[in-house]
């Protein structure tokens, strides 16, 4: 079906109070994100009656527009090229309304900035892992055997595999330190250089450390030595968050202010190294050790959470993920998820991520069967296929909010999915699609116990969407 974007773009821009409103405009993956000077110019009702709109809200300083994957970067470039709008990124944009938002917003802005722009490479890292997971679980498709051990001309792609998959989390340090250095306004080629400085092979990694501290195999704490009186140890943070984004921060702040002081003629010979050294000799002996044992004492935290009340956990998580999706705080997981599987060696967060998407998917599918009108069946189900793929937005904001009792029924069935899961210690061992391919990504032994917890979590909200359909009578839906 063919769209006219043109005018989708006039009338969304006609109900955000014209052009004299918008300040700036960007776009994620299904969502237009605008800095408006007045937000109560915008009518409502009738933008979310315009052709592809699937729902409109305020939040972090921030009015947002979902319109869907693959159509948002479409009515976005109509928007530009009838408004003559200049390209904006994401950060650009909440930057104009940030003075709207509170601190916790702004914290969640930031971690949203951050690992938005390197989420692909984490997806695809994650798929491959989980692929080779599969390869070389024992009993997963052979009997008493993996399939390299049926089949050892398999290793080659396995190790190939592996290590395409292993790239960006070992690496991972130099992606946070890019995308960090870009939205604290510092360079980004130095980000990058503070990220491979704090992976260098010259420096343990997590499992030597572990070895180092406990003296294992004769091995101690190497250290750099400064002038025989202050100590540095040689300690790595591959696959970590919290230090690499902490050390882009102070890097970010130290160089702007050589900036503004060092005489342009010199600014290339004394701003890179001074700000590489600086900043280099700070997040190894100061933010690299500190932040190292506050993401340890956070995932150790949750940890117990779900080890003493994992009913209450999952609960908790199953009920209040897809609301924080709504506020955009959802992407703060992201940086719990990774330190978890760094620390841990899997996430328990992730999972029940998947079981709150199906979820939402499986209400908009039961709108689709129930409704007998023509725009909200379209609707539902091309937003219901979009939500078992991993991008809830159309189905939340498009059907299921609007409804309200299918919200409901997903989110109860979110619960019970991601209570199951808890129980039953479920993890991954990287970060996937959040949807049905989620299985890939999941700890090999424990991918039966994953799939019986997505059933849950699709079946119950469908069930009970229909159920509600028919005991609140509403125009368009089928009643008893």
């Amino acid at each position: 079906m063919s769209h006219d974007y043109s005018n989708i773009a006039r009338e969304i821009l006609d109900n955000l109070g014209g052009r004299d409103n918008l300040e700036q405009a960007a776009h994620c993956v299904t969502r237009l994100r605008l800095a408006l000077k007045d937000p109560s110019l915008v009518k409502g009702s009738a933008l979310n009656q315009v052709d592809l709109v699937k729902g409109s809200f305020f939040t972090g300083g921030l009015f947002q527009v979902v319109i869907g994957p693959g159509e948002v970067e479409k009515v976005y470039a109509a928007l530009r090229e009838l408004t003559g709008l200049a390209a904006a990124t994401i950060a650009d944009v909440k930057k104009a309304g940030g003075d709207k938002t509170n601190p916790m917003q702004r914290l969640v802005r930031v971690f949203s900035d951050v690992f938005m722009p390197i989420l692909p490479a984490l997806i695809i890292a994650g798929l491959l892992m989980g692929i080779n997971n599969l390869m070389g679980a024992k009993g997963m498709f052979i009997e008493g055997q993996t399939l390299l051990e049926a089949y050892p001309n398999l290793d080659g792609l396995w190790s190939l595999i592996n290590l395409m998959a292993n790239t960006s989390f070992v690496f991972l340090p130099a992606l946070v330190g890019w995308s960090a250095a870009k939205r604290f306004g510092g360079s980004e080629i130095l980000g990058i250089v503070l990220g491979l400085m704090l992976v260098h092979p010259d420096l343990l990694n997590a499992w030597n450390y572990g070895k180092a501290v406990a003296g294992l195999d004769g091995q101690s704490l190497p250290y750099f030595d400064i002038f025989g009186w202050f100590r540095i140890e040689k300690v790595g943070y591959q696959g970590q968050i919290l230090p690499i984004l902490m050390a882009a921060f102070v890097m970010s702040v130290i160089e702007k202010w050589l900036r503004a002081r060092v005489p342009n003629a010199i600014q290339l010979l004394v701003v890179p190294i001074t700000t590489i050294v600086v900043t280099g000799v700070l997040a190894l002996a100061i933010i690299g050790p500190v932040t190292r044992h506050l993401g340890i004492l956070i995932t150790e935290g949750l940890v117990t959470l779900f080890e003493i009340a994992p009913m209450l956990g999952g609960a908790i998580f199953g009920l209040l993920y897809a609301p924080l999706v709504i506020t955009g705080m959802h992407h703060m997981f992201l940086a719990v998820d990774l330190q978890l599987i760094s620390t841990q060696g899997g996430t328990f967060i992730w999972p029940m991520i998947v079981m709150s998407n199906l979820a939402q998917g499986s209400a908009a599918l039961a709108v689709f069967y129930m409704t007998r009108n023509a725009r909200d069946k379209s609707m539902a189900s091309t937003s219901a296929i979009s939500a078992y793929f991993g991008i809830t937005e159309p189905a939340m904001f498009g059907v299921n909010l609007r409804f309200k009792f299918p919200f409901y029924a997903a989110l109860l069935g979110s619960a019970l999915g991601s209570i199951f899961l808890a129980l039953n210690k479920v993890q991954a061992s990287a970060i996937g699609v959040g949807g049905l391919p989620g299985f890939i990504s999941i700890v090999p032994s424990v991918i039966p116990v994953f799939v019986v917890g997505m059933v849950i979590a699709m079946v119950v909200p469908f069930v009970l969407t229909c159920v509600l359909s028919m005991k609140i009578v509403r125009p368009g839906y089928r009643v008893a």
